[in-house]
């Protein structure tokens, strides 16, 4: 039994292309494993961006929050919880403008908590997550792995790092916008397979 948390960010909804790709992975997972599903479409619940209110919450010992603080502070412990629990996290991840959908953002915002998810020691930051695998199903417009304008992959990755996990894996469909976006699509699901067929 594999448990997997599927992150769903564009805009597009279940047209988007990152989205389609996202559930066609974990349905293909599902031939090869017993899973339970857990799924965050973070466009259709959408989490406010971060405010000083929310972090003060964590901040404040769980025996002295009041009433507005524990609602904060149980918007991070229940995202947290689900990533806890998950052996696979499934995103499906659009570009825009050269960055992750600012609704992922919100979503890192409350995943990175210092104490929690990481801790700073003396020689510098920590992860308090393990043993966790990322598939991060990319779709872009244009062509940017391996470039300079790819900030995204480098930001998610170390993300992940911070919370201790390494075994982050991009799967690009890139050129959506572009007459090569067959060709693309059929080379990520070629990629799925290549993924699929290495996890245990």
């Amino acid at each position: 039994m594999k448990n997997v948390l599927l992150i769903n960010t564009s805009i597009n909804h279940d047209a988007g292309n990152s989205y389609i790709l996202s559930n066609e992975f974990v349905d293909r997972l599902s031939k090869k494993f017993e899973l339970t599903v857990k799924h965050r479409d973070l466009v259709k619940e959408p989490l406010e961006h971060l405010k000083q209110t929310e972090m003060l919450a964590w901040m404040t010992p769980e025996a002295q929050r009041n009433g507005e603080q524990k609602s904060l502070a149980d918007i991070s412990d229940n995202l947290i919880k689900e990533l806890q629990q998950s052996d696979v996290l499934v995103i499906g991840l659009p570009m825009y403008n050269f960055g992750v959908p600012s609704q992922f953002k919100a979503w890192m915002d409350r995943i990175a908590r210092a104490g929690v998810t990481f801790k700073y020691t003396e020689q510098g930051p920590v992860g308090l997550l393990a043993n966790k695998k990322v598939i991060v199903l990319a779709a872009r417009g244009g062509i940017y792995a391996g470039t300079d304008n790819d900030s995204q992959t480098s930001h998610v990755k170390s993300f992940f790092a911070l919370l201790g996990i390494s075994d982050v894996e991009f799967i690009y469909a890139e050129g959506l916008n572009m007459p090569s976006k067959e060709l693309s699509i059929a080379n990520a699901k070629e990629k799925m397979e290549v993924v699929l067929s290495s996890m245990s």
